[in-house]
């Protein structure tokens, strides 16, 4: 795909998805859109073929980095302290944020599963921004449906490329 389509088609799938997504959220008043879910849009639309872009890799990144972030937080007792950005940055918390990439960064490793924008969610629960458990069930929904579009993209190519 030459550079403009892949832009334009880049920047479709992503507005498309984070505009539906935005949507849920309104309605739902919860939030279905988070940081880390565009860079993984734009992985999934650019660079099909890598093994970030793959479905599983979506899924199982970002639950692995929400479940990190969450230990985190709970090893620190940080659970029910305000975010990072409302009480600063501790000391406390830097062992979360720490604890929780680290921990990331292993178990995609040790299951073979990368994708590098699942260190965001990692630390958008690590730093507490979205840590209650409805924001963090939310959070999980929404990275199904990501992964959904992610698979629908991966099954597209496959059909095409054997056109």
């Amino acid at each position: 795909m030459s550079g403009l389509r892949t832009g334009l088609w880049s920047a479709t799938l992503s507005v498309l998805v984070l505009a539906a997504a935005g949507a849920v959220g309104i309605a739902l008043k919860q939030p279905w859109l988070f940081p880390s879910l565009g860079p993984t849009l734009m992985v999934v639309a650019e660079t099909p073929r890598e093994p970030a872009a793959h479905p599983r890799n979506v899924l199982v990144g970002h639950l692995v980095g929400l479940g990190a972030g969450l230990i985190g937080l709970l090893v620190t007792g940080l659970r029910s302290h305000p975010s990072a950005v409302q009480e600063g940055l501790t000391g406390h918390r830097l062992v979360a944020v720490c604890l929780a990439i680290g921990l990331t960064a292993l178990v995609l490793q040790l299951i073979r599963c990368p994708h590098p924008p699942a260190g965001a969610t990692t630390l958008i629960v690590a730093l507490g921004i979205l840590r209650t458990t409805p924001q963090l069930l939310t959070m999980a929904l929404a990275v199904v449906g990501v992964a959904a579009v992610a698979a629908v993209v991966h099954l597209v190519r496959r059909m095409s490329a054997h056109a």
